[in-house]
C-alpha cells in the first residue's frame, strides 16, 4: 500500500529530527580530500570519530541502504520514504555515510540473482561497511567488447581454478572481495561466462596499481594464478553470468551518471563567487563564465529531474532498456563540464598541484579524473551507439 501524504509528512519530520540529532557537524561539510570519503572494509581507516560514528548510526538504522529489506541489513523503507530521506540529507548537506560498489552494483545483483545464503551473508556486511568490493570485468583484450573476456575458471571437484588477468579494477588493492566475470565455457561467447565472488586474500591473487595522469592510482591490474574459489561463490547458474553482468552494468552506468550529484560537490556558482566576486550589479564579475555556469545549472536541474523520473519508471517496470546508457553518457559529460567550470573559476590557483592552499591539488586532480567518466562503465561512444540503435532505431554500422 502506498503512503499517504500525511504518512510521508510525518516520516519527513521524524527523519529530519533524527538527522539533526545524529549527523555530526563535521559530516555536514563536503569531503576536503579523497581520504574523507568513507569506503568501509577491513583495510579502511576512519579519518575521525565523527566519520566512524556517522557510519555506525546510519548502519544500525539500515539507512546506508534504506530501500533494502531489513533482513539483509537495509532500512526496509518504501521508495517514497527513501526519497524523503535523500531530500532531508541533502537539505542538511549530510555526507553519504558510506560509498560502496557493494551498494551501487553488487547489492542489486545479489538481491535479484543471489542465493538466500549469499544474500544473508554478504548483504549485511555491505550495509554495515564491513566488506569492500571491487569489480573484475575489463581485461587487456576485453574492454568495450566485454564478452571477449578470457580469464578462465575451470571446475575442479568442489572449487573453481581461476587463471587470468583483469584491468581497471578500481581500488582492487584496498578491497576485501571482488565480483568477477570468468569464462567457464570456451566454446561459447556470451553464454560461456559465469559470475563468481573472489576473496582477495586467496593465494594466487595479486594486484598492481596503475598510476594515472592525476597522480593517483585508483585503478589496478589484478592477476589470478591458480586461484581456488569455492563453487558456493558462484552467483546464479553456471554459464549464466552474462545476464547478471548486463543487469549489474545498468546500475554501474546509473551510478557513474549520478556521480556529480551523489558526491555533493560545492555549487559551481557559489564556488565562482568566492573566487571572482560580484560586479556592480551583484552578478558574477565575469560575463562569459557567468553564462557558462547558468547553462550548466539549468542542465544540472534538468538532469536531477530526469534521474528522479528514471528511478520512478524503473520501480514501476516502465523504464526503457537504454535509459541507463543515456543517463551514464549525459551524467558523465555533465560532471566533466562541472569541473571545467570549477577550474575556470579558480584560475591559476586551481591548477596548483600540491600544497595546503589547494588541498594537495584537489581541484586539478579531480578535473583530470573526470575525463575517465566517459570511459568507465562503457565509453561514451558505446553509450551513444546504444541510444542510437535502441531509442532512435538507427541501423548498426
Amino acid at each position: 500500500m502506498s503512503e499517504t501524504t500525511t504518512d510521508l509528512d510525518a516520516f519527513r519530520l521524524e527523519t529530519r529530527a533524527w538527522l539533526e540529532a545524529n549527523c555530526p557537524p563535521e559530516m555536514r561539510q563536503p569531503p576536503k580530500t579523497e581520504a574523507d570519503v568513507c569506503w568501509g572494509g577491513k583495510r579502511f581507516t576512519f579519518q575521525s570519530e565523527a566519520q566512524r560514528l556517522w557510519l555506525q548510526r546510519m548502519g544500525e538504522r539500515g539507512w546506508t541502504v534504506p530501500a533494502w529489506p531489513r533482513e539483509y541489513g537495509g532500512g526496509g523503507l518504501s521508495h517514497a520514504e527513501a526519497a524523503v530521506l535523500r531530500e532531508e540529507m541533502a537539505r542538511l548537506r549530510c555526507r553519504p555515510p558510506l560509498q560502496s560498489f557493494g551498494i551501487w552494483m553488487l547489492g542489486p545483483a545479489l538481491l535479484k540473482y543471489g542465493s538466500e545464503e549469499q544474500k544473508r551473508h554478504y548483504l549485511r556486511q555491505i550495509a554495515r561497511g564491513e566488506i569492500r568490493w571491487c569489480q573484475g570485468y575489463s581485461e587487456p583484450n576485453a574492454g568495450s567488447d566485454l564478452a571477449s573476456l578470457a580469464t578462465k575458471a575451470q571446475v575442479k571437484d568442489d572449487h573453481f581454478l581461476v587463471d587470468g588477468q583483469k584491468i581497471w579494477t578500481s581500488y582492487a588493492d584496498e578491497s576485501d572481495w571482488m565480483f568477477c566475470l570468468v569464462r567457464t565455457d570456451t566454446s561459447r561467447k556470451h553464454t560461456g561466462i559465469s559470475f563468481i565472488l573472489i576473496d582477495m586474500t586467496t593465494p594466487g591473487v595479486s594486484t598492481r596499481p596503475i598510476r594515472l595522469i592525476s597522480g593517483k592510482s585508483p585503478f589496478c591490474e589484478t592477476f589470478f594464478d591458480n586461484v581456488k574459489v569455492p563453487l558456493a561463490n558462484l552467483v546464479g547458474e553456471l554459464n549464466a553470468g552474462w545476464t547478471i553482468a548486463k543487469y549489474l552494468l545498468t546500475h554501474e552506468r546509473e551510478m557513474i551518471g549520478a556521480i556529480g550529484e551523489r558526491a555533493l560537490p560545492p555549487p559551481v556558482g557559489r564556488y565562482a563567487l568566492e573566487r571572482i566576486g560580484r560586479d556592480e550589479q551583484g552578478r558574477l564579475d565575469d560575463p562569459v563564465l557567468r553564462a557558462g555556469i547558468a547553462r550548466f545549472e539549468v542542465d544540472e536541474a534538468a538532469f536531477r529531474a530526469w534521474l528522479k523520473l528514471a528511478g520512478e519508471q524503473a520501480r514501476a517496470g516502465e523504464a526503457h532498456p537504454a535509459v541507463s546508457s543515456a543517463l551514464k553518457y549525459y551524467g558523465a559529460e555533465l560532471n566533466k563540464r562541472r569541473w571545467e567550470l570549477m577550474i575556470a573559476a579558480g584560475g591559476a590557483d586551481a591548477l596548483e598541484w600540491e600544497g595546503a592552499r589547494s588541498q594537495e591539488g584537489t581541484a586539478a586532480r579531480t578535473w583530470l579524473r573526470t575525463k575517465g567518466n566517459s570511459i568507465e562503465g562503457g565509453t561514451s561512444e558505446v553509450q551513444l551507439n546504444v541510444v542510437a540503435k535502441r531509442v532512435l532505431g538507427l541501423p548498426g554500422a
